[in-house]
């Protein structure tokens, strides 16, 4: 896209509400009006302990989560017990017996509602009140509510909230029975019943509210008025209704988030600096590269440098499989900001990561380049004499290239001219810990690194504010790599031969990594999968692996007697993690027995092995990018996955996904479609891109695109949106304070 001419506006750096990512805008009235005043203090204040909400708007967009149908009974066999439950049932039997009188001598009963879905059944109980059989008696349907428990053996609900399914009079029965009931997220306090009828007391409250989303966008893509859309979500006659009222409210948010994103494309578009030109510092280095640069990396330099010349702020992201080169491309980078005189700062969301980051630097700069250019490292952990030494040098200007973790982020870290930021795995960092290095300089160019390949829906979602350069090409020279899953429980044979076969490549003259989960019994590290699926059959799996005990196990085995085996932990001091990397990289070491510590940025090309234990508790991604970590160099890599789940298990689809490719792009969709975007998104979604109600990035990709299109007409023909006062108060409230500078000038 072209840059845009610099407004002149001043940021209007004033704080302002945001609303909810469906909310509109955050007004006194319509959704902006205090819970307390539409439903009462009592219920008000269940509502904010329960879910977070404050506003009218809050509770409007908790939408339901399902539907279901009076004549449509739910599968009650597949409840589990300990969970909240609502189900639609049919009552079968009746039964009210005496107990035992209490000490006081009154009377007690127990009666017994037994339900059904026609082929299991499940008990509800219900002490000291017999005339709950008036209403629940043979062949009603009803809605139940509550914690499955267990009692002698059997499931049943005790006490559950219930609303009985009086067919009205005059109704066709069809009609009646295929009407939707919403099921909305509740608690044991706040039912989906009595949300229901909150609900049902915020629309009555919600008046007309204006839509942020333009009459002639609605009728191009044929969509319901906001509040026509929110009433039929939460009241349908008809299943019909339902459905096309959360594709309205899908694209409602879907065209909120993108335009949000493009006016914030189009306020750094607006930012000016200083323009910074390739000159001798790059030719040098280009002409002491050992290998030529791929044509992606060369496509990604030339946008990259077209970026930096322009006088205006760049934003891109680079993404790009492991060991794609990305750090050759941001080296590029610094050495065309470095040529004026210009600072770089890179920051990595770890020690190990960015230790292994400046020396990577440092080497490819090569000794001259190096002395010239100063790359300095500063990280928290650094003794003080040397975090003194980085200071001085990075506030002087003599540090024209600073690797770091977040005590770059320090108010005591003051740059002499910085004017490129470069963010390693961005998805690690939070907006505002971004915001706060770019800070440090005038309108700095930003440049975002990833090795984890994104699919294409979710960068327009959570990077659509960024331009995108990929680099899918792998340099010359790097191995293939050989992933297979081995199941510990029952394959214990392949298991044991996995120790084996890590000693013939030891034999050889290599080395390998084991990585585990936790640090020890019950301390995970770094891991992004919650627990994994409990087995559908056959033995639990095993527990969850940890260093601590593979570590005194492998130096007990006899496969790798007379070998050096040390550990790799974020609990480790930053010395002895650096003393470790260093003796393995000369080959003292011959086994790491490691955590995510070592996921990305750790380059030892003589390392030919990795044996992920309990591999089930890590997400696609997480395997793809410690499966990087082999194969670096002119040896062949393997990457053994072990797990003792279930072969059926989700776990174990990951595990088999990640084993028969090694295309990190269509390991990104697996990963996306299992886990959702919740989690794939990660802390990228803050700073006004989380809370999506409706819009599901892994299916509604075609709604995306159709959404960015109709915002990017929108703000070209309103570049500040005065001829859209709803959707300007709307986006402005999502708007980072100096982003809204794009908005302010009318």
């Amino acid at each position: 896209m072209a840059k845009r001419e610099a407004s002149g506006a001043k940021p209007d750096r004033a704080g302002g509400a945001r609303g909810g990512a469906g909310s509109g805008a955050a007004t006194p009235e319509g959704f902006g009006r205090p819970l307390e005043r539409v439903v009462g203090k009592a219920a008000a204040t269940k509502l904010e302990r329960a879910f977070g909400m404050t506003t009218l708007g809050d509770l409007v967009w908790h939408l339901p989560r399902r539907y279901a149908k009076r004549g449509e009974l739910t599968d009650l066999a597949s409840l589990v017990p300990g969970e909240h439950v609502t189900v639609v049932a049919r009552v079968r039997g009746v039964e009210t017996r005496d107990l035992q009188r209490d000490a006081k001598g009154r009377p007690r009963t127990l009666t017994t509602i037994t339900i059904t879905d026609g082929e299991s059944s499940l008990e509800t109980a219900f002490f000291n009140q017999p005339w709950r059989t008036g209403e629940l008696h043979q062949g009603v349907t009803a809605l139940f509510s509550g914690t499955v428990g267990e009692y002698k053996g059997k499931r049943q609900l005790a006490h559950p909230t219930y609303e009985a399914f009086d067919e009205a009079e005059g109704v066709d029965a069809e009609q009646w029975a295929a009407k939707p009931v919403p099921i909305y997220p509740a608690t044991a306090s706040l039912t989906t019943m009595k949300i229901e009828a909150l609900v049902a007391q915020a629309l009555d409250a919600l008046g007309d509210v204006p839509d942020p989303v333009p009459e002639e966008v609605r009728r191009e893509h044929r969509l319901m008025p906001l509040v026509e859309a929110l009433r039929l979500a939460h009241q349908p006659k008809a299943e019909q209704d339902a459905f096309r009222a959360r594709h309205t409210l899908a694209w409602h948010e879907a065209f909120l988030l993108q335009t949000y994103l493009l006016a914030t494309r189009d306020w750094f578009d607006t930012l000016p600096t200083a323009p910074r030109h390739a000159g001798a510092l790059l030719e040098r280095f280009d002409a002491a590269l050992p290998w030529p640069l791929t044509d992606d990396q060369q496509s990604a330099g030339a946008a990259i440098a077209a970026d930096l010349a322009s006088g205006t702020a760049m934003h891109r992201l680079v993404q790009g499989e492991v060991g794609s080169g990305k750090t050759v491309v941001a080296t590029r980078a610094m050495l065309a900001v470095a040529e004026s005189g210009g600072q770089s700062a890179l920051l990595a969301p770890t020690e190990v990561l960015a230790v292994q980051h400046l020396r990577s630097i440092t080497r490819s700069l090569g000794p001259e380049l190096a002395a010239e250019l100063q790359p300095t490292l500063l990280t928290g952990q650094m003794p003080a004499a040397d975090r003194k030494r980085a200071l001085l040098a990075i506030a002087a200007g003599s540090a024209r290239i600073v690797v770091g973790t977040h005590a770059l982020l320090s108010e005591r870290t003051t740059f002499a001219e910085l004017a490129l930021v470069v963010i390693d795995e961005q998805h690690r960092f939070g907006v505002a810990q971004r915001e706060a290095l770019r800070a440090k300089g005038l309108h700095p160019h930003t440049l975002v690194l990833t090795a984890t390949p994104i699919p294409r829906t979710i960068a327009m979602t959570a990077f659509g504010d960024l331009d995108v350069s990929t680099i899918r090409t792998l340099p010359a020279g790097r191995s293939p790599i050989q992933t297979f899953v081995v199941d510990q429980v029952r394959q214990p044979a392949a298991f044991h031969r996995t120790w084996g076969r890590m000693s013939e490549e030891l034999a050889a003259g290599r080395q390998a990594f084991v990585v585990c989960p936790a640090i020890e019994p019950g301390r995970l590290e770094g891991v992004d999968e919650p627990a994994a699926d409990a087995p559908a059959v056959g033995p639990a799996p095993p527990p969850v692996a940890d260093v601590v005990t593979t570590l005194a196990n492998l130096r007990r085995s006899p496969a790798l007697a007379g070998r050096v085996v040390a550990p790799l932990t974020g609990a480790m001091t930053t010395d002895d993690k650096d003393r470790t990397m260093r003796a393995f990289r000369d080959r003292e070491i011959d086994v790491v027995v490691a955590t995510t510590v070592i996921e990305v940025g750790v380059d030892v090309p003589n390392a030919t092995m990795m044996v992920v234990l309990s591999a089930d508790r890590f997400g696609v991604s997480q395997l793809h990018q410690l499966r990087g970590r082999v194969g670096r160099g002119e040896h062949a890599g393997l990457c053994v996955l072990v797990t003792g789940v279930d072969e059926l298990s989700d776990a174990r689809v990951r595990l088999d996904a990640v084993a028969s490719t090694l295309d990190g792009f269509a390991l990104a969709e697996v990963d996306l479609e299992q886990r959702g975007e919740g989690d794939v998104l990660g802390v990228a979604q803050s700073g006004g891109r989380s809370g999506l109600k409706v819009l599901r990035v892994a299916r509604d990709g075609a709604i995306i695109e159709a959404a960015r299109t109709a915002a990017r007409d929108v703000l070209d023909a309103d570049p500040t949106l005065v001829a859209h006062p709803a959707l300007r108060l709307a986006v402005h409230a999502r708007l980072d304070p100096d982003a809204r500078a794009a908005l302010v000038t009318a």
